[in-house]
């Protein structure tokens, strides 16, 4: 059974991964899990992908995909019982977009304000204003309706969230003050949601010969 299943090379706690898993489970898709320790990458992934960065997936046709989002993509091409790609073009045009502004804008301030000690060029605190203009983006499109692009989950909210999680808990005192109160309400939803719950279990690293973790779909 196992080897008629795709391998997720993982880590847990990495955004990227934990977007990627988000729409494998929501997909319902039954992976072989692996769970990666970063300071320590398996010869398996650094063949697959010379990236040697997680997600990494191993489709049981021999294909690789290692960016998350086009795990994602694939995955929800599937299946998409909640129409997280959405069919309506416009729509599917702001979730790129604000996909994109995530990952190519607010990514890189997030890192630095996260990791400000190895950026001295600006203090934490500048890198968290830089930051905060997506926030602040983000809180406007909440006030008008519940979820980023309208009134249902897309793909910019499973893809956005991990970001924003590991954002708000940099400095978590700060954040609860920030004046963003549709997206903590919002990011609160996302973090007590038994999609996210699902899909952060704690696995020891994975070594080869070890029994495969089968991650089923969420019942």
């Amino acid at each position: 059974m196992n080897a008629k299943l795709p391998i997720l090379y993982t880590f847990r706690r990495c955004p990227y991964a934990i977007r990627a898993r988000l729409a494998i489970t929501r997909s319902g898709q039954a992976i072989v899990w692996r769970e990666v320790l970063l300071k320590e990458k398996p010869e398996e992934l650094l063949r697959l992908s010379p990236k040697a960065t997680v997600p990494v997936l191993q489709l049981v046709d021999g294909r690789v995909i290692d960016e998350s989002r086009e795990i994602m993509l694939w995955a929800l091409e599937q299946s998409d019982p909640e129409n997280w790609l959405d069919e309506n073009i416009n729509k599917r045009n702001e979730i790129n977009a604000l996909i994109h502004e995530n990952d190519f804008h607010f990514k890189p301030n997030l890192d630095r304000y996260k990791y400000a000690v190895r950026y001295p060029e600006l203090t934490a605190e500048e890198y968290r204003n830089l930051g905060e203009r997506f926030l602040a983006h983000l809180e406007q499109r909440l006030t008008l309706t519940p979820y980023l692009v309208g009134e249902s989950k897309t793909l910019a909210d499973a893809a956005i969230f991990p970001f924003i999680r590991q954002f708000s808990g940099v400095d978590t005192e700060w954040f609860q003050d920030a004046p963003y109160p549709k997206l903590r309400f919002w990011l609160q939803q996302w973090t007590e949601s038994e999609l996210f719950l699902y899909v952060m279990p704690k696995h020891a690293q994975w070594r080869k010969g070890d029994t495969p973790i089968v991650f089923p779909p969420l019942s």
